[in-house]
């Protein structure tokens, strides 16, 4: 028979406001976890008040028992004790929580032509021109020098003030950016915010950078912050705008970070609702780095993930031995729940269309990513596509199948090569979006709630 699909608001058995209403859930988290910390701070609260609690408070865990770990504020794990014996295997749906965006340098504030500005490094793969002329807001942590640590947000609220890279107006850019690639039309160390212009009242002729004070009296007297504090801090600028319906018909959402807190939001929910216990142990990770390639303490590259199954795995059985991880993990399930390109009817040449994602049909299967040849790909095995394929059929599931561009057009990895080198089954499973990494990125509704769904009947059913 052959393969047919088609747009999943054809089937008239769909719930359209329940799917809106789900979205407007997740609308607003993306409005109020705009970086990896405030997310997890989010997911936590969520967690708490559905009966989750730390997993250092349980010395013996059991069956339906509900516990989270939380790794240096920047990863958040959610696991539901199942009623196998944990040694027969997890199922995992791990997602990043981290985006593209512009961090500030380290030593970031100077004064020129009497403007303050400060210096930044972008973070993540970003066309660099579509973050100048946009409004931008500041979040972050300070540690002040007593050790007091600050968390400081502005240009959220209606009243704030905003960030903004400048651009060369176009009748003085002919000669000095058109003939510069695209890539280049901004360059990175072009990539600086205004923070000010008025000088200090203050009357003092060793104070030569006037309006780099005045700045630095603000951040003092606001935050108890001087120039030094910069050293221990993390301030990340992200688009100040929140997450809007598109369309007449609103069935699409635009917002920044999407790519991966739409995974992450739907994988939450995801492990929150589920209505009985799981037969498999279900685990809910919500990871960070997977943008500069899953480095550090906190991404998906550290032995974290192995840190915490060890302890879950202690405090199910009241004992641990190294070959009951391996065992574990070797007997695993995970879903890499990572978005994929949507095909843009604008620019469907760097596309294959029969193996392209398309907005509206469901969540997106994708066997293998990398590039050049796989390079950097998990590539899941016929048996495991399989399971995925056969579960989805089962439940009702919308879903596709896609590829992330042309052979040679380019490509992209995910985390899904990092849990597939410990033993875990792996395959990327996740919706599909225009304009991926843009400071407003597209979605369906319906996709992100078919991710729900998917994410769900995973945990409550994959054996």
């Amino acid at each position: 028979m052959l393969l047919k699909k088609e747009n999943g608001w054809k089937n008239e058995n769909l719930d359209k406001k329940e799917i809106f209403k789900f979205c407007q859930g997740y609308k607003e988290s993306l409005d109020c976890g705009k970086t990896e910390r405030e997310y997890v701070k989010f997911g936590l609260e969520l967690a708490k008040k559905n009966g989750f609690v730390c997993a250092s408070t349980k010395d013996k865990l059991e069956s339906g028992d509900k516990v989270y770990y939380v790794n240096r504020e920047k990863n958040l794990v959610l696991a539901v004790i199942g009623k196998e014996r944990i040694t027969k295997g997890i199922n995992y749906v791990v997602s990043h929580i981290d985006s593209p965006r512009i961090d500030l340098k380290q030593n970031p504030l100077y004064e020129e032509l009497e403007l303050g500005y400060m210096k930044t490094h972008y973070y993540g793969g970003i066309k660099k021109y579509q973050w100048a002329s946009i409004p931008l807001s500041l979040h972050g942590v300070v540690i002040l020098a007593n050790g007091e640590k600050k968390e400081i947000i502005v240009g959220e609220k209606e009243d704030d003030p905003v960030f903004t890279i400048p651009d060369l107006l176009p009748h003085l850019a002919a000669k000095y950016q058109g003939d510069r690639q695209a890539g280049e039309v901004i360059k990175g160390e072009e990539l600086q915010i205004i923070v000010g212009s008025i000088p200090t009242t203050i009357k003092n002729s060793e104070i030569k950078e006037l309006i780099k004070y005045q700045i630095l009296e603000v951040l003092n007297k606001e935050y108890g912050m001087i120039e030094e504090d910069f050293i221990s801090a993390e301030f990340q600028l992200v688009p100040a705008f929140k997450a809007k319906d598109i369309g007449l018909d609103r069935s699409l959402i635009g917002a920044y970070g999407q790519d991966d807190r739409v995974c992450g939001y739907t994988s939450l929910k995801a492990i929150l609702d589920m209505e009985k216990t799981p037969e498999k142990t279900a685990v809910c990770f919500l990871a960070d780095k997977e943008e500069t390639g899953s480095h550090g303490s906190t991404g998906l590259q550290s032995n974290y993930l192995e840190y915490f199954t060890s302890d879950l795995i202690n405090r199910v059985q009241g004992t641990y031995s190294d070959l009951d991880l391996r065992n574990t993990l070797w007997n695993s399930n995970a879903l890499s729940s990572d978005v994929n390109a949507a095909m843009d009817p604008i620019f469907k040449g760097v596309h294959e269309a029969q193996n392209a994602a398309k907005l509206n049909y469901g969540i997106v299967v994708t066997k293998f990513t990398g590039a050049r040849g796989k390079n950097g790909t998990n590539d899941a095995d016929a048996e495991y596509v399989w399971s995925i394929r056969n579960l989805l059929n089962t439940h009702g599931i919308t879903w596709q199948i896609g590829e992330l561009g042309k052979v040679d057009e380019g490509g992209g990895g995910t985390v899904a090569m990092l849990l597939a080198e410990v033993g875990i089954k792996t395959i990327d499973v996740g919706p599909a979006l225009l304009a991926m990494h843009s400071p407003f990125e597209v979605s369906s509704k319906l996709d992100v709630y078919e991710t729900y769904r998917t994410y769900k009947v995973f945990f409550e059913n994959m054996i």
